[in-house]
């Protein structure tokens, strides 16, 4: 659902009404729980991603630096547990860590295109390059959930909106550039490994979508590839 901004009336078709929903949305605040002293499937890895003693057992100082990461990414319920959902969260941050500056090795975003906004969403980053060159990023993005998945394929941004609003949901859309019905590159208040994700954008960070906002135009191509993992 694509609302239109206070600019101007344009009708879009059924899969444009999707926008508004598109990530203005964020967890649920974190559980007030008790920090639990039960050890977790993955608790040697988390505690190694953590900088903890790696000794697989739960200890108070184990639980709250937990804790923390979770409230730190809306991960619920906070209660410390090293379960599948906080480890795969650190799992993706592992990865997309590890990509560098060359966040295109595979050669599968276009490079005879100029100037390309490339989305992978596996490793959930996106990217702005020129040919070969790399222009802006790899930065980490947040995309649609299951059932509300980011569509793949190579497309265009069709329309821009600095200071775009939702006005079914008043919410605020900033730096809202559309490529594919109601998908847009937008800003969020949100961390970027806020799970499950949006309802279809690419949302970014507030610094990350200005700066998009400044190196791509009306016209100039995205392409979407991959799959988000969880959907």
């Amino acid at each position: 659902m694509r609302q239109i901004g206070r600019r101007g009336a344009v009708v879009l078709g059924v899969t444009s009404l999707v926008a508004p929903l598109t990530l203005a949305l964020g967890a649920a605040p974190a559980q007030a729980a008790s920090c639990t002293t039960s050890k977790g499937p993955y608790q040697k890895q988390v505690e190694k991603f953590l900088g903890r003693p790696v000794d697989g057992r739960q200890s108070a100082a184990d639980c709250s630096a937990i804790r923390a990461f979770q409230n730190k990414h809306g991960i619920t319920p906070a209660i410390g547990y090293a379960g599948p959902v906080t480890w795969g969260v650190m799992d993706l941050m592992n990865k997309q860590k590890a990509v560098g500056k060359n966040p295109n090795k595979a050669g599968k975003c276009p490079t005879n295109k100029g100037r390309i906004a490339c989305v992978d969403l596996t490793l959930q980053l996106s990217w702005i390059q020129d040919g070969k060159k790399l222009v802006y990023g790899p930065v980490p993005v947040r995309t649609g959930r299951d059932g509300y998945e980011t569509r793949t394929g190579l497309k265009k941004v069709y329309w821009r909106d600095l200071h775009h609003v939702s006005t079914l949901y008043d919410v605020a859309m900033p730096y809202s550039q559309f490529f594919d019905g109601g998908q847009a590159f937008h800003s969020v208040g949100v961390s970027m490994w806020n799970p499950p994700g949006s309802h279809g954008c690419v949302n970014m960070t507030a610094k990350d979508a200005k700066k998009y906002w400044s190196l791509l135009k009306k016209g100039d191509d995205v392409y979407v590839y991959g799959r988000k993992p969880g959907t």
